[in-house]
């Protein structure tokens, strides 16, 4: 599998003028992460901007969708979407009057959903087993880089070397 971007995407490049890397959790339906990753950019906690500004150029994220559509009741439960802030800016985008979110420009890749519950007892990030939901509910957070290796390694199959493809040197 190449470690690619979503087609159509041109990479952009990074400038996170050498501050370490961080792994991040967004959480939205699947539907709406599509809409994202078509556009290449997130949103997070129904286009608040303070999420979007605690992440830093070179930064990964990753997608876990509850449901497959915000206001229906039909499960997702997986990863749905990885990907690398190219973005500098956070920018405000009118989805439709009177709803203005802000968003950051993110460079998806290629990748499959990764159910969640196969790799439930490996995640440190969720401190309760019983109640993993539970470490969803802000809508965003940060993650250790071991937690992100062990979801990227589910949605691409593997993990390049030092994510060399993106620059992104051992730490």
């Amino acid at each position: 599998m190449d470690f690619a971007p979503v087609e159509g995407m041109a990479r952009k490049p990074l400038a996170n003028a050498g501050k370490p890397t961080r792994y991040w959790i967004g959480v939205a339906s699947r539907e709406h992460v599509a809409l994202g990753q078509a556009g290449g950019f997130c949103q997070l906690c129904h286009g608040k901007a303070q999420p979007l500004k605690r992440m830093s150029v070179g930064d990964w994220i990753i997608y876990y969708s509850p449901k497959e559509v915000m206001d229906e009741s039909t499960p997702c439960q997986k990863f749905t979407a990885i990907g690398r802030v190219v973005g500098a800016e956070v920018y405000s985008f009118e989805m439709f009057p009177g709803f203005v979110p802000f968003r950051r420009d993110i460079d998806f890749l290629q990748a499959a959903q990764a159910p969640i519950r196969p790799m439930l007892h490996k995640l440190s990030f969720i401190q309760d087993k019983s109640r993993w939901g539970y470490s969803f509910r802000f809508g965003h957070l940060e993650i250790p880089r071991h937690d992100f290796e062990i979801i990227a390694s589910a949605m691409l199959d593997y993990i390049p070397q030092g994510f060399l493809a993106y620059g992104m040197a051992p730490e």
